[in-house]
């Protein structure tokens, strides 16, 4: 082993550790090969690793690329979110008393994100997702119960309306048979107790039987349900085993998502 790379392991999506998505960041001077990006995303065993290298073209502070423990992604809110924390607490990369509120970062395959302080939190700002009704039988089977209505789009993104919050944390559905279906996301959804909407998040086919707070999915569930609540702006929650809460905001073809970030590890890892 004869590199070492800065580390963090970031709760993101939590006010305190052991809650919201946990993601690492990671912090290169220059680009590793691919096979061995995806082989530290499988070695860290979180939803995704985010990976940041100095953007050299002048369109944005950092490029950033993102890995589950198989393969690479293009797209992830969560990580997103937690690199934004992690760059914007430390002095070095202008943040904490640097002066910087913001940082932006320039993608591969989802353009130029940014995340930005907001209260005690943060915001990052993701494409937003649209989807249109579509059926698909398949996946209705696997998740064992009738939604509403289904949207899909052209990408990996459906989303299951249900009537209530009590049938979404019911569902139990085949995680096996969903996976073979490909590396969709299956996003179930309805109105919550507690916050405006509710949701579960399976992507068994990339890994992640089922997320813990899922940004890319909140990206097509605030088009979705902006229309349905009639307003840009609401509160979300995502139900799963850790938890987590979202405010979710509507500004043209971006989509905000707000919370906190707590660093739980800092330190090098070896490659």
């Amino acid at each position: 082993m004869t590199q070492t790379i800065p580390y963090w392991h970031v709760d993101a999506f939590a006010a305190e550790a052991f809650g919201g998505n946990q993601a690492a960041v990671m912090v290169l001077d220059e680009w590793l090969p691919d096979d061995v990006l995806v082989k530290i995303g499988g070695e860290n065993m979180f939803a995704e690793t985010a990976f940041v290298v100095r953007d050299e073209t002048g369109e944005a502070d950092w490029e950033l690329r993102w890995c589950t423990p198989t393969y690479e992604i293009a797209l992830c809110g969560h990580a997103t979110l937690a690199a934004g924390h992690v760059l914007l607490s430390h002095h070095e990369w202008g943040g904490e008393n640097g002066g910087r509120d913001a940082v932006t970062f320039r993608t591969r395959k989802s353009g130029i994100l940014e995340v930005k302080r907001a209260g005690e939190g943060y915001e990052v700002g993701l494409p937003a997702i649209r989807t249109e009704p579509r059926a698909h039988p398949e996946a209705v089977k696997l998740l064992g119960a009738e939604p509403l209505l289904v949207h899909r789009n052209d990408t990996l993104y459906n989303i299951f309306l249900y009537e209530n919050e009590a049938q979404v944390r019911a569902l139990k559905p085949d995680l096996k048979a969903l996976g073979a279906l490909g590396v969709d996301q299956f996003d179930c959804t309805a109105p919550g107790d507690n916050s405006d909407i509710v949701s579960r998040v399976f992507v068994p086919g990339a890994g992640v039987d089922e997320d813990s707070v899922t940004g890319s999915a909140h990206a097509a569930l605030t088009p979705f349900w902006a229309e349905r609540l009639g307003r840009d702006s609401f509160t979300a929650h995502q139900a799963s085993e850790r938890g987590g809460d979202l405010t979710c905001r509507l500004d043209g073809e971006r989509v905000w998502l707000g919370g906190p970030c707590v660093t739980v590890v800092e330190g090098v890892f070896y490659v």
